[in-house]
């Protein structure tokens, strides 16, 4: 018997070296398969991505249209805070002015009530 382990293998047949090769030429080839596969699915993977991306380019444009809007609004609605801001001031004037005015009918409607029931209790009795 020949001692292999601390020495050289020895020679493969021309047999053994056909049946290796052709068990190498099988897996690559298993190989190449399911890399064919891989990239078709990859392919697939990013021609969807390729949609989504284009609908995404889309959404964008309409977003930035609407924030271009926003931006253009944000003048005019100052514009009309500060109009109703005025308006309500004025409104506040108008009602301390009336209260101003009304307070001394208040007053002589107090007693001139006062006085009426005063009457009544006086003719009550």
């Amino acid at each position: 018997m020949t001692d292999n382990s601390g020495g050289s293998p020895r020679p493969r047949t021309g047999r053994e070296r056909i049946k290796t090769l052709t068990q190498a030429a099988l897996n690559v080839d298993v190989r190449v398969e399911q890399v064919e596969a891989l990239l078709e699915g990859l392919s697939t993977t990013l021609e969807g991505m390729n949609v989504s991306l284009e609908n995404l380019d889309d959404t964008m444009v309409r977003f930035n249209d609407t924030i271009t809007k926003i931006d253009a609004l944000a003048p005019r609605m100052d514009a009309v805070v500060d109009r109703m801001e005025a308006t309500v001031h004025r409104v506040e004037r108008i009602v301390g002015l009336v209260e101003s005015v009304l307070s001394p009918l208040t007053a002589t409607e107090d007693a001139l009530r006062d006085a009426v029931n005063i009457v009544k209790k006086i003719a009550r009795r």
